[in-house]
């Protein structure tokens, strides 16, 4: 008979992509995972994994059993649903996905109130970037996903997966103190031509957003630097070395030399979280959703007041 645990540790190392991705994603080590996943090996009479370069690569009869593997698990998920559900409490494991901002500015206060209202309940948290968070519910590699679009590229879910609104982060322009914009109330698309700026890499919504919306208003921006971290970006402006366009959740307090000025018509991007259809009714899952939108309202607020200084004769 095959070994649930052992199907679960090679359906992982199929979902994440590497047995060190897959045993940080379980609680086990590397050596755990291997040894697991050598066992299962042996019970099948089978080569499940092998090597290519650095990594390792699924087999096909690997990818037959990552499939019934997915049945069970979903089957297991399903019972243990049901079981969460006649106890009426939040109990349990509950593994949660969310991108580096929602992981900084919204999750710690969440997962903290969860543990001292539930402590059945045992909710963990990975960083993990926000175009793999739904394929990863979807998969069953997390039960929860915290994730965001934009208006320049929505959500999109695959079958199976449901979706909760969590609230709508705004976004704002940071500028060096002394920039002509700094002593404005709000700037509008149309007056940003000739800027330089400093912004995420191309591929990341943020940075599409911003090409698409200035040459929607006319202009060709000119991006002289490039960081995936927002902290990082806005170093560079309080540097003087350019502007940037920032959402609020989890940005931090401003440094000295960086002001915050509105953006008219206003960038906003909403979040979201996600869950597998066949746990919808789960507590741990519906008072989790409940628990992030609670919190939502104080993650959502600047940091400090945006500071105001006179326009430069």
């Amino acid at each position: 008979m095959l070994d649930l645990q052992r199907l679960r540790a090679l359906h992982a190392v199929s979902v994440h992509g590497s047995v060190g991705a897959a045993a940080s994603a379980l609680g086990f080590t590397p050596s755990a995972v291997s040894q697991q996943i050598a066992k299962l090996e042996r019970e099948t009479r089978t080569v499940l994994l092998e090597r290519e370069g650095r990594g390792v690569r699924l087999t096909p009869e690997a990818r037959q059993l990552v499939a019934v593997a997915r049945e069970l698990l979903a089957i297991v998920e399903r019972a243990e649903t049901e079981l969460e559900q006649r106890r009426g409490k939040p109990a349990g494991r509950l593994t949660i996905a969310a991108f580096a901002s929602a992981a900084r500015g919204l999750l710690p206060e969440v997962l903290a109130d969860l543990a001292v209202r539930h402590p059945a309940m045992d909710a963990r948290l990975s960083e993990v970037d926000p175009h793999l968070s739904v394929g990863m519910v979807a998969k069953g590699a997390v039960d929860l996903s915290v994730v965001h679009d934009w208006d320049v590229a929505p959500l999109s879910l695959p079958p199976g997966v449901e979706q909760a609104v969590i609230g709508e982060d705004r976004c704002t322009l940071l500028v060096p103190q002394g920039h002509p914009f700094a002593g404005r109330d709000a700037v509008r698309r149309e007056d940003l031509g000739g800027e330089r700026w400093v912004c995420q890499p191309p591929g990341r919504v943020c940075h599409e957003w911003l090409v698409r919306t200035l040459r929607a208003a006319g202009h060709r921006p000119e991006i002289v630097h490039q960081a995936d971290e927002n902290p990082t970006l806005v170093a560079l402006v309080a540097a003087g070395l350019g502007i940037c366009l920032i959402p609020r959740l989890g940005r931090g307090p401003l440094p000295a030399g960086v002001v915050e000025v509105a953006l008219e018509p206003t960038p906003v991007r909403r979040l979201y979280a996600l869950w597998r259809t066949g746990a919808a009714q789960r507590p741990a899952i519906t008072e989790t959703v409940r628990t992030l939108r609670k919190h939502w309202p104080s993650a959502a607020r600047p940091s400090r007041p945006a500071a105001r200084v006179p326009c430069p004769d």
